[in-house]
C-alpha cells in the first residue's frame, strides 16, 4: 500500500482497474468506456492498465458502454464502467437491463447537474434519477472513500446473497478532480479482499440458453420479490465485506450510516457526499459553545437504511435534510426517504427540507450555520427551502 495524492477520479480508476486484475485467474474483466465531463479521467486511467486478462472497450455511446459491461457480465466476467449526468441518462435503458439481470456491474458514478441548460457542476440528480432501479447506491464523501467504497462494491454485489450491480457517486469537481492524499492498495491486497468472480448464471459458449426473454407475470413478479430479499440483505451482508476490508487493508470503510455527535442531540442534520464535510465541521464548531447538534451522513442509499437513522436520530426534535437534489414538485430526494422511513414510528419530530448547492452551487459553513439557526427557529415544518435562488423566491424565514 502507497500513500499519494490522486484525484477522486483517480481513486475511481484505481480502484476499478485493480478489480479487474483480481478475476484474472478467473474469466478476466472487462469495461466498456466512452467519456464525459467530469467523468472521462476515470475511464483514461483504467484504458491504460495493463490488465493481465481483461478488454477494454472504447464504444460510440455511454449505452454501448453499458451494454458491453453487460455482455462481459452475463459471460462471467468482472465488469465495471463509469459515467455521469446526460451519459447515465442515456445508458438509462440498460441501466435498469443489468440490474433485472441480476448481473454484480460496479459503475463509477460522477454526480453532474443534468441539461439542458447545461451545467458541468455537482448536482446528484444524475443518479438519484435511478432509485427505483435494483441498484445498490453509495454516496462518497472523499476520494479514500471513493476508493474504499468501489472495492468493496465488487465484493458486496458479487456476493450470491446479493447479486445485483453498484453504483459508487462522488461530487462532481468538488471530488472528481480534487487532489487529496489516498491510500492506495497493493494488487495483493486486493486480490485478498476480492474472490473470484463465480457468477451463478452465467452464460457459456457450449450450452444453449436465452437471457431476458418474454415471461409471465407470475414469473416476472417471483423474479421483483426475489430482489427485494436481496436487498433486504445488503446491510447485514455490508458489515460482513466492511470486516473483511478492514482486517485486509487495515482501515474501516465505513459504515452505511455514519454519525457525528447524535448521543444527546436536539436538532440533527441530515447530508452526504461533500456537504457533510462542510456540516461536520460547523457542528464541532456549533458544540464547542454549547449548543447540542449532531451529523447524519447518508452513504448507503439504495437500499434505504431506514432502522439505523430512525435510531441514529431518536434523541432529536428537528431534523433537517440537506438535499443537492430535486424531484420535481416534490422536493429533495433524501428528504423524501426520510420522511418516509419516520412514518408511523415518530410524530413528534419536525422534519425540514434545504435544497442547497443544487447546479453546482457551493455551500459553505455560513449556508449551513443558517440552516442551523433556521432549523432551531421554526414552530413547524414547511415546504422545502430553497437556498441560493437569486430571485429571492425562496428564503430562510
Amino acid at each position: 500500500m502507497s500513500l499519494e495524492v490522486v484525484t477522486g477520479n483517480q481513486a475511481a480508476g484505481c480502484a476499478l482497474s485493480l478489480a479487474g486484475e483480481a478475476n484474472r485467474t478467473a474469466r478476466g474483466a472487462a469495461c466498456g468506456i466512452y467519456p464525459i465531463t467530469p467523468q472521462t479521467e476515470i475511464v483514461e486511467y483504467v484504458a491504460k492498465f495493463p490488465f493481465s486478462k481483461g478488454r477494454v472497450v472504447p464504444v460510440e455511446s455511454e449505452h454501448s458502454a453499458m451494454a458491453v459491461s453487460m455482455g462481459a457480465s452475463m459471460s462471467g466476467a468482472r465488469a465495471f464502467t463509469a459515467s455521469s449526468s446526460n451519459g447515465i441518462a442515456y445508458m438509462a435503458e440498460n441501466i435498469m437491463v443489468a440490474g433485472y439481470y441480476r448481473l454484480p456491474i460496479v459503475m463509477v458514478a460522477v454526480n453532474r447537474t443534468l441539461g439542458p441548460p447545461w451545467n458541468i457542476w455537482a448536482d446528484q440528480g444524475d443518479t438519484l434519477m435511478l432509485r427505483d432501479f435494483p441498484w445498490l447506491q453509495f454516496y462518497c464523501e472523499n476520494n479514500q472513500e471513493v476508493l474504499d467504497t468501489t472495492l468493496l462494491a465488487f465484493r458486496l454485489a458479487e456476493d450470491k446473497r446479493i447479486l445485483l450491480p453498484a453504483l459508487t457517486c462522488m461530487d462532481a469537481f468538488i471530488v472528481s478532480h480534487t487532489q487529496t492524499e489516498t491510500a492506495l492498495p497493493d494488487q495483493s491486497e486486493v486480490d485478498r479482499f476480492l474472490p473470484d468472480l463465480d457468477l451463478p448464471h452465467r452464460m457459456h459458449y457450449d450450452e444453449a440458453r436465452t437471457l431476458g426473454g418474454l415471461a409471465w407475470p407470475h414469473e416476472e413478479l417471483s423474479m421483483r420479490l426475489e430482489i427485494d430479499e436481496a436487498m433486504k440483505r445488503v446491510p447485514g451482508v455490508y458489515q460482513e465485506c466492511r470486516e473483511s476490508f478492514e482486517k485486509i487493508f487495515g482501515r474501516d470503510p465505513g459504515d452505511m450510516l455514519q454519525t457525528f455527535e447524535v448521543d444527546d442531540a436536539d436538532q440533527i442534520l441530515i447530508a452526504s457526499g461533500t456537504i457533510a464535510t462542510t456540516a461536520r465541521e460547523v457542528i464541532r464548531h456549533r458544540r464547542e459553545a454549547g449548543e447540542k447538534i449532531g451529523l447524519v451522513k447518508i452513504k448507503m442509499f439504495r437500499p434505504f437504511p431506514e432502522a439505523a437513522l430512525r435510531e441514529a436520530c431518536q434523541s432529536a426534535s428537528r431534523v433537517g435534510v440537506l438535499d443537492r437534489n430535486y424531484a420535481a414538485g416534490t422536493g429533495g430526494i433524501f428528504w423524501q426517504d426520510t420522511r418516509a422511513a419516520f412514518q408511523g414510528h415518530r410524530d413528534d419530530v419536525l422534519i425540514q427540507n434545504y435544497l442547497t448547492g443544487l447546479c453546482g452551487g457551493d455551500v459553505t459553513p455560513d449556508v449551513v450555520d443558517d440552516i442551523i439557526t433556521n432549523l432551531a427557529s421554526r414552530p413547524e415544518a414547511s415546504e422545502p427551502v430553497w437556498i441560493g435562488v437569486d430571485t429571492g423566491r425562496r428564503t430562510l424565514q
